[in-house]
């Protein structure tokens, strides 16, 4: 059935589920790529489907400036103009409250742009922003929110997160087409008992998702993972949850062990532009001279094309240089993830989720150097790395072996 939210398999707050959708069922936990103006750059939406990706995003404001709501409704939706037949979320555009702060004004009405195409002003209101993602037909739509920089302090903050309390009812009261999921998204920045005032009023709505809104935007990491679990912990359980904007391998592993279901961000993409990989080890630079003779695949543990076919040494030579370059590194980039969500839905199912963590950090931290802030959050779900840390003045945790 649409919109149900099945829960195949649990670890402590993870879990392994299906997010039912009206064109097709989505595997949780899943990361989402972002194809902001209705195309992955680099991509075509054949390889998205190849690669086996259930949903991407588009953005709202983006698309409602080009190509606008005109064309998108006279063509049928951004699923006929992409030719893509899988799901779209659509960000609200509230995000660009933020990243574009200089070109906009908030009020309790909406907020009016300026756009940074034409210089032409674009009024984003609750109403409009669920319009255009009618318009659009994108099959998850968010809320728009009134979002603050996570780092601002003060009566802002509050503000902000009651406005996207009002500004939710005006969304569902103003969406024309039911078919369309909504998600509310959380907001009170770093404030955890803001956090926890949002979501009790936003649960009342009863909306088809949640989202933890408002991260991933400069906060130190240790206050990071503490509002994304006191967020998971309060949302209810049978419902997906999605935490907008976290794409770095780390932080995707442990949010799902925090209990996130759904990921977006632009940075698997956008450092495959510049010529930065993701592999099993870390992430590698291949605009280093260091691989100018390196013949051995991108990563030994992929299975993707790009591994299959070219060397090290080749996607040095055109790091950068060559525009394939950047088509080879996404499409690499986005397979790796892809893959590292479908075995953390694997290791959750079969109950060796805890096992798959250790090892996974173990391969991106040989030293066993880890970030304290990982070893905080995942003992924080009753996940042990491999040696027990200790206090250093560089403020990680070393390990003793």
């Amino acid at each position: 059935m649409a919109r149900e939210f099945t829960v195949h398999g649990t670890h402590g707050p993870a879990r392994s589920g299906t997010f039912h959708l009206r064109r097709h069922p989505v595997s949780t936990p899943v990361f989402m790529p972002v194809g902001t103006q209705g195309t992955l750059k680099g991509l075509t939406s054949e390889q998205m489907e190849e690669l086996g990706f259930e949903i991407i995003l588009g953005n709202t404001y983006h698309l409602g400036l080009r190509p606008g709501e005109e064309v998108l409704k006279a063509v049928g939706g951004l699923h006929s103009f992409m030719a893509w037949p899988r799901n779209i979320l659509t960000d609200s555009g509230g995000f660009q409250m933020v990243s574009l702060l200089d070109l906009a004004e908030i009020t309790e009405e909406g907020v009016v742009f300026q756009s940074a195409h034409d210089g032409s002003t674009l009024t984003l209101t609750p109403e409009r922003s669920i319009a255009l993602q009618n318009a659009i037909g994108s099959d998850i739509m968010m809320q728009l929110d009134d979002v603050v920089h996570v780092l601002t302090t003060g009566s802002r903050v509050e503000e902000a997160m009651r406005r996207s309390i009002r500004w939710l009812d005006r969304c569902i009261a103003a969406n024309s087409n039911p078919d369309q999921a909504l998600f509310a998204i959380i907001q009170g920045g770093l404030d955890l008992d803001l956090r926890a005032q949002c979501i009790e009023e936003m649960v009342k709505r009863d909306t088809a998702g949640y989202a933890i809104g408002g991260l991933s935007g400069g906060e130190a990491k240790d206050q990071f993972w503490r509002v994304v679990a006191a967020c998971t912990a309060a949302l209810p359980p049978g419902k997906p949850r999605y935490c907008m904007g976290v794409g770095y391998p780390v932080d995707l592993v442990v949010c799902v062990a925090l209990g996130v279901d759904m990921f977006d961000c632009v940075f698997p993409c956008r450092t495959a532009r510049f010529g930065s990989a993701l592999v099993s080890t870390g992430q590698i630079h291949l605009k280093s001279r260091a691989f100018r003779a390196d013949f051995g695949p991108l990563d030994p543990e992929c299975g993707c094309f790009v591994c299959r076919t070219y060397t090290r040494a080749m996607l040095h030579s055109i790091c950068t240089r060559e525009p394939l370059s950047a088509v080879l590194l996404t499409y690499h980039n986005l397979y790796y993830l892809k893959s590292l969500m479908d075995r953390m839905r694997k290791a959750i199912v079969q109950g060796t989720f805890a096992e798959f963590v250790v090892g996974f950090m173990a391969q991106q931290f040989p030293d066993r150097n880890y970030p304290r802030w990982v070893v905080e959050a995942l003992h924080h779900v009753g996940i042990t790395l491999l040696f027990p840390p200790k206090e250093t003045p560089s403020g990680t945790a070393a390990l003793v072996p």
